[in-house]
């Protein structure tokens, strides 16, 4: 049986050796049946004109803004042809053969419509980043990561459903994007991928973690580990999450939360540690819900 063609895409912002080395490592892999978009997402600095030429076999787009993880992602879903498209950050690498499972998972069950491979922390040894994840609390609006921080001794090695995918390595068949449509751009950057698991949950598809197949995660390459920009996302999309995704009973509780316990503490953490652009950053997060 011929193997169902997989696009593989990634958006690339700012750091040509960091997807070079993606690229590097999709060479390498035993699947036949690909093709590979990179989408610049406005890079200010660096681009992809230095890839094009050594990368021959990838086809590169450019993006005139930068749209966001969703949006660049996006941007390359309304020209690839594949039966299945696989999402990878640019801040990964793969194992050979890490695709292949993968689309056996969604070929086995028609209602499986997203995947997601083991993530390693590149540079810890034999560290899990995800094994499947937790529903979200309907109080804290957070959830747990399943595996996160343990050596991997096998003890995840059973692949099954699991309540979210995770976005640096995700398999979505085109069937969701039929149905349940593309990541939402409104988030443009964290909790996109919940949502859009959310939202094929609720047009019937099942949503599966895959333990045979591998990748490497170099965490917060791209963003950084910690920066106003990312708690202003987080903040502003974790609870534009709940507005979307919880029932308004489960809302009532999480805000509830959010202005008895969240806000004092984090407020208060964030005036100790002297970091007052962290502040503002959490502050704008939680003003732009009020205002929208």
């Amino acid at each position: 049986m011929p193997q169902p063609k997989v696009s593989i895409i990634t958006v690339h912002y700012n750091q040509p050796d960091i997807t070079a080395a993606l690229l590097h490592s999709l060479r390498g892999i035993t699947y036949a049946n690909t093709e590979i978009w990179v989408v610049d997402n406005a890079s200010p600095v660096a681009g992809t004109e230095t890839l094009e030429p050594l990368f021959p076999e990838v086809t590169f787009l450019k993006s005139t803004r930068n749209l966001g993880f969703a949006g660049g992602n996006n941007l390359a879903v309304t020209q690839a042809t594949g039966e299945y498209l696989l999402f990878i950050n640019n801040d990964t690498e793969v194992e050979a053969g890490f695709l292949e499972p993968l689309v056996a998972c969604m070929q086995k069950d028609a209602s499986i419509g997203m995947a997601s491979s083991k993530l390693k922390y590149y540079y810890e040894d034999n560290v899990i980043q995800y094994a499947g994840m937790g529903e979200l609390s309907t109080f804290t609006a957070r959830n747990k990561t399943i595996g996160m921080g343990e050596k991997d001794l096998g003890q995840f090695d059973q692949s099954g459903p699991t309540a979210y995918i995770h976005g640096a390595s995700m398999l979505v068949s085109r069937a969701v994007l039929e149905k349940t449509g593309p990541m939402d751009e409104q988030f443009f950057l964290y909790y996109e991928e919940l949502d859009w698991c959310a939202r094929a949950k609720r047009d019937g598809f099942k949503i599966w973690y895959v333990a045979e197949s591998v990748v490497y995660h170099k965490e917060s390459v791209s963003t950084g580990k910690d920066s106003p920009f990312r708690v202003f996302y987080l903040t502003r999309n974790r609870l534009f999450f709940v507005r979307r995704n919880f029932r308004w009973y489960q809302q009532f509780f999480t805000y509830l939360h959010f202005v008895f316990l969240a806000i004092p503490k984090n407020s208060l953490v964030y005036l100790l540690q002297g970091r007052k652009d962290y502040l503002k950053a959490f502050w704008q997060g939680i003003v732009w819900n009020l205002k929208n």
